[in-house]
């Protein structure tokens, strides 16, 4: 049996204690509050938002990847030599070139980047 000894405690905490501890008894609940409060904690996720800037910079690189596509399919196409879709290229060659302005006015450099944090 193990050796035991008696503390003392201020009749609000023990009622406290008797309020919150169930079924278990009051050693057992003390000890289990003191196991959890000892226990090493694990670092707790951060919750990160994205700033403007950051939501900014990925709407461009975004277009931007959008357009390199968009330039590599018509490119494809054109190498194919499916000269039918002549109304779809022309349609497709200016949306390229309103994404292009687009960019152009968001970005001065033409280039995206990337920000990893």
């Amino acid at each position: 049996m193990a050796e035991r000894r008696i503390l003392a405690l201020p009749a609000e905490l023990v009622q406290k204690i008797n309020d919150n501890r169930g079924d278990i008894s009051q050693a057992e609940f003390i000890e289990l509050l003191i196991d959890e409060q000892l226990k090493e904690e694990k670092p707790k996720e951060t919750v990160r938002y994205v700033t403007k800037e950051e939501l900014r910079s990925f709407e461009q690189d975004m277009k931007l990847l959008l357009k390199n596509f968009l330039d590599f399919f018509v490119t494809y196409g054109l190498e194919m030599g499916d000269k039918t879709q002549q109304i779809e290229l022309v349609e497709l060659t200016s949306k390229l070139h309103g994404l292009q302005n687009d960019l152009s006015a968001d970005n001065p450099k033409g280039t995206g980047t990337i920000k990893w944090k």
